[in-house]
């Protein structure tokens, strides 16, 4: 049933990001700029409704109380592509910073151009990424909101931390709160994986870190705030779906973390390698 339920939630995911590109976009490229957001928004809740109708997969926000007013950076965990929308209908008016080559695909190029988002060429030092961050403080200073991963690609659940410092940089260049959030959706929609599993996680947003503090304080307290909540959220995600197939990182993790308690997963862990989507 897993694979079934897999099979037919991907295939109506891609279905249902084609055609409403195709159908909307009239309106989406004619509306303004505040109006235009509810196409990809109304896309991602249908895409929650979709993996909840199909797979059995649901979460709960926590935390929206923690969300300040006006611009921020918004800095989650990264496991999985759907963490990588799956929050927008929360933020305003979010902006991303994205690899340029994204910007070249035809309609998404299109659509990402009209909400401005920062293309960045990742092999690029010194007047680029100046540029970059002057295009950052830029939009940020129109009181949008930067989704940034503090890790910079996906990492598998329970995997050792590894954050960039390019979010640090940011921190001191644009005079914003950072909200840190932590989830594991990696365990339900895992990263280079076909298979979806059922079951239900928390997003946990966390206080903000106030603007001011030097770059390097305000990375190790990004670090030791998301790393505690983390293990403490992993704990409870694998304990309330004890019947996930946990991959190694979060089987070992939850060890170190349980005092060597043996991982309540009533299915073999999953195997290293699998179908990319």
């Amino acid at each position: 049933m897993i694979v079934l339920r897999s099979v037919l939630f991907n295939t109506a995911f891609y279905l249902n990001l084609i055609l409403r590109m195709i159908v909307l976009s009239p309106y989406y490229f004619l509306a303004s700029h505040e109006n235009a957001w509810s196409v990809p928004k109304n896309w991602v809740r249908s895409n929650h409704w979709l993996l909840e109708k199909i797979v059995g997969t649901r979460f709960t926000i926590e935390g929206l109380e923690n969300i300040p007013d006006g611009g921020y950076i918004l800095a989650p965990k990264h496991q999985s592509f759907w963490d990588a929308y799956a929050l927008l209908p929360w933020v305003r008016d979010a902006v991303y910073i994205l690899k340029r080559e994204l910007m070249w695909i035809p309609l998404f190029g299109w659509y990402v151009g009209k909400m401005r988002m920062i293309p960045v060429n990742r092999g690029a030092r010194g007047k680029v990424m100046a540029a970059v961050l002057d295009r950052t403080r830029e939009e940020m200073a129109k009181g949008r909101q930067l989704i940034i991963y503090p890790e910079g690609t996906r990492r598998p659940p329970g995997a050792e931390p590894d954050y960039k410092y390019g979010i640090a940089r940011l921190y001191g260049s644009v005079g914003v709160p950072v909200v840190p959030v932590v989830m594991h959706p990696g365990l339900f929609w895992p990263r280079r994986k076909f298979l979806r599993f059922p079951g239900h996680f928390k997003v946990r947003i966390l206080p903000p870190i106030p603007p001011g503090l030097d770059p390097d304080v305000f990375l190790q307290k990004l670090i030791d705030v998301m790393e505690t909540e983390s293990d403490r959220l992993l704990v409870e995600t694998i304990e309330a779906n004890p019947h996930l197939p946990l991959p190694p990182t979060a089987a070992k993790r939850y060890l170190e973390l349980t005092s060597g308690a043996p991982a309540p997963s009533s299915l073999p862990p999953m195997p290293p390698s699998g179908s990319a989507i």
